[in-house]
C-alpha cells in the first residue's frame, strides 16, 4: 500500500488543507483541527449546524509556508485574516459531551460574522492538547488530541471508497434515481488516504506504519449526517449514510475509515509506503 493523499483541517468542519508531507504529533497531525467554532454558550459549531463553514480556508505554517502568524482565515468576498497564538485566558468550551477549555482569539469575530452571516460566533484554539483524554476503552494512558470527533487520525482507503460507491450506484438504481457521481474522498475528512489493498481490508488492521511512523488502530469510524454535506455546493443528499446503514452498520451506527492513534512521531509524505499488522479476529461491520 501507498499513502496518496495526507490532509491537515487547521480549523475543524474548515476547508481540507491537502498537503505534501506533514508531522506527526503524539496528538495528531501537526495543527490538525487546533482551532473550531462555539456559539455564545461555548458549544461546538460545526459544518452541521453552518455550512458555510466548508468553505472558510484556514491555513498555518504548517499546511502553507507563506502563513508568517499562527493563522489564516481566507472565505469568498472577504480580505485574508492573519491571527497570531491568542494569549488571553482560557475559557470553557463544550465539544459534544466533552467539556474542555481553550484560548478565545476576538479578533475574528467580526470577520466570522461577515463570514457565515452569524454574529454569535467565537473562535477558540486548543491551548493544551493534553487536557483532552480521548474514548476509554479504546485508548491507552496519555493518549490526547485537540478538537478532533473523536480520535487523533482517521485513515481512509480508496478501495474501500470505490466499493462504497459501487453500492450507492447499485441502490440508486434499484430505487430508480439518477445514477449519482463517485463521492470523493474529501467527503469523509480523513487525515490519512492509502491506496493498494482489498476493498474494507482496514476491518482487519491492529496497528499501522507508514513510513517510520507507526500508529494503533483504535475502532472504525462512525459516520454522521456530515458526510451528506457536499462542500462545494453546501447541499445535502441521503448518501453516504443510506448506503452505509446497509452495509458498513457496527454497533448500530454506520463506520467508514478507521481512527489511529498515534505510537511514535516523524515526518510522512505522499509517496510513503504503508504496512498494516492484522488482527487475528477481527470484528467486521456487515456488508
Amino acid at each position: 500500500m501507498r499513502l496518496v493523499q495526507l490532509n491537515v483541517h487547521p480549523l475543524k468542519s474548515g476547508a481540507v488543507r491537502p498537503v505534501p508531507s506533514a508531522t506527526v504529533l503524539a496528538r495528531g497531525l501537526e495543527d490538525d483541527r487546533s482551532w473550531m467554532l462555539v456559539d455564545a454558550d461555548g458549544r461546538l459549531v460545526s459544518a452541521r449546524e453552518a455550512h458555510a463553514t466548508l468553505h472558510v480556508v484556514a491555513d498555518t505554517p504548517a499546511t502553507d509556508p507563506s502563513v508568517t502568524g499562527a493563522l489564516r482565515l481566507r472565505a469568498p468576498g472577504l480580505a485574508d485574516l492573519d491571527l497570531d497564538v491568542p494569549d488571553g485566558p482560557p475559557v470553557d468550551v463544550r465539544l459534544f459531551s466533552l467539556h474542555l477549555h481553550a484560548v478565545p482569539a476576538p479578533e475574528a469575530d467580526g470577520w466570522l460574522a461577515e463570514a457565515l452571516g452569524r454574529s454569535d460566533l467565537r473562535l477558540v484554539w486548543c491551548h493544551d492538547p493534553t487536557e483532552r483524554r480521548l474514548q476509554p476503552g479504546f485508548s491507552a494512558e496519555g493518549d490526547h488530541t485537540a478538537f478532533a470527533d473523536a480520535f487523533p487520525v482517521t485513515i481512509a482507503s480508496l478501495a474501500s471508497l470505490r466499493r462504497l460507491n459501487d453500492w450507492i450506484l447499485e441502490r440508486a438504481l434499484e430505487a430508480g434515481e439518477e445514477p449519482p457521481e463517485p463521492l470523493p474522498v474529501e467527503r469523509f475528512r480523513a487525515n490519512l488516504v492509502v491506496d493498494g489493498d482489498e476493498p474494507f481490508a482496514e476491518d482487519q488492521w491492529e496497528a499501522v506504519t507508514v513510513g517510520g511512523v507507526r500508529f494503533r488502530v483504535a475502532k472504525p469510524t462512525s459516520r454522521c449526517v456530515m458526510t451528506t454535506i457536499d462542500a462545494h455546493t453546501l447541499t445535502t443528499a441521503k448518501e453516504p449514510i443510506r448506503t452505509l446503514a446497509r452495509h458498513r452498520l457496527l454497533g448500530g451506527k454506520t463506520v467508514f475509515a478507521v481512527s489511529m492513534v498515534p505510537e511514535s512521531g516523524g515526518r510522512i509524505s505522499v509517496g510513503d509506503e504503508v504496512r498494516a499488522d492484522v488482527l487475528s479476529r477481527p470484528v467486521a461491520p456487515g456488508r
